[in-house]
């Protein structure tokens, strides 16, 4: 029975065969298995000029000769080959290995490892990596794939599955990759959107400058900040309290909100109204749940107190007053009656005799339906020239009172 020869040329020998060859043959076959264990082969790619732009890698049994019989394959030459055009490369099949390929050329043009025949995956290097890769193939008859496998270059990774990141780049990881810390804790998780076009960006900052976590992609992009569940966002202090700086839109200029000292020992927290922003008013505490250091204030939108709003004179029959206001009144063409609010304790509403003819017109105060003024249900009448006053609410037994006698 004659030798045999496997898929990557090592001669199998029957038994009784290559009588007083043995040796050479074992020798050959041991130099043949060292060279695709760990040889190296430059080939040289073939150039446009012969009309063919594939170059086969073959096996030749029994042989050192076939260049698909070298772990380590560099594509080019020596110095890096110039090609001119896309070129292809092509593996046998029923060869089912692995090898590290090196695309040593020059030129703007791609590289394209494939089968000799079928049409299984390929692996291209693109116009511009002339690096390495790393390359696997499945040895099916007819249809053999070439698959590539990631490779990890000096301070890249690029693997999917779990790493450990020592003074490394990430490149390109996986969605849903957990970033862990020494420790086996997890640091960060990668997510994305479906069709995402919005990313950030952790850029370093140079000396006496902060570092920035920024948005990119489109124009005008949120930056969102999501605690989960019931937790929050915090900015930390170090030497001085936390502190969030709002700066203009040149950022020469910006305002701070800064935390009490931790002197102060305060954990309280300011909750903002839950009402519509109303124009001339201003921010207090409206109401305090829990006590102390840790109480929690509700914030509302209110009116200064104290002053009084003078509105433009008051001419017509009837009018209605509003608290906080005051009122000149001109009853040179008829007498005025002045309709009071609900009061509420504190309420103010003061009134003018605009051009004293309340003696000739005299001004009428009604109060809000069963309400009262000093005490009464009754409306009160000003007929005194040049007559003014305010009204201050109390409670429900006096209503309305006069500040001045």
């Amino acid at each position: 029975m004659a030798s045999t020869y496997t898929n990557l040329g090592i001669e199998l020998m029957a038994t009784g065969e290559n009588a007083g060859t043995w040796g050479t043959k074992t020798n050959a076959n041991l130099n043949l298995a060292e060279q695709l264990l760990g040889g190296f082969k430059i080939q040289t790619l073939n150039a446009a000029g012969t009309g063919v732009n594939t170059t086969t890698l073959a096996v030749d049994d029994g042989a050192l000769t076939g260049a698909a019989q070298n772990r380590v394959i560099i594509l080019g030459a020596v110095s890096p080959q110039a090609i001119t055009g896309a070129k292809t490369v092509t593996f046998p099949l029923l060869t089912e290995t692995f090898y590290f390929i090196k695309n040593s050329t020059s030129g703007a043009h791609t590289v394209t490892l494939k089968a000799e025949s079928g049409s299984g995956a390929t692996v291209v290097f693109s116009a511009t990596d002339k690096g390495y890769k790393a390359i696997y193939l499945d040895g099916v008859a007819t249809n053999t794939g070439v698959i590539e496998i990631p490779l990890a270059t000096a301070g890249t990774v690029t693997e999917t599955g779990t790493q450990t990141l020592t003074n490394k780049t990430l490149t390109s990881p996986k969605i849903g990759t957990s970033i862990l810390d020494t420790n086996g804790n997890e640091l960060a998780l990668l997510t994305a959107t479906s069709s995402a076009v919005n990313e950030f960006t952790i850029a370093n900052g140079a000396s006496g400058n902060a570092p920035r976590l920024s948005a990119t992609g489109e124009t005008n992009v949120d930056l969102d900040l999501l605690a989960k569940g019931t937790g929050h966002v915090t900015i930390r202090g170090d030497t001085n309290p936390g502190s969030l700086q709002l700066n203009c839109e040149q950022n020469s200029h910006g305002i701070k909100l800064t935390s009490p000292a931790h002197s102060a020992n305060q954990s309280y927290e300011l909750k903002f109204p839950t009402g519509n922003v109303t124009a001339d008013r201003f921010l207090k505490v409206a109401s305090v749940s829990g006590s102390g250091t840790t109480g929690i204030g509700q914030l509302s939108f209110s009116e200064v107190s104290g002053g009084t709003s003078w509105q433009a004179v008051k001419t017509s029959a009837t009018f209605t007053a509003v608290a906080g206001e005051g009122y000149f009144i001109n009853t040179t063409s008829n007498a005025i009656e002045m309709d009071l609010p609900a009061g509420t304790i504190g309420d103010e509403i003061a009134f003018i005799d605009y051009a004293g003819t309340f003696d000739t017109n005299a001004l009428t105060i009604d109060p809000n339906g069963t309400e009262k003024i000093m005490g009464s249900t009754a409306s009160l009448t000003v007929s005194v020239e040049r007559g003014a006053n305010t009204l201050v609410y109390t409670d429900g037994t006096q209503g309305w009172l006069l500040k001045n006698k």
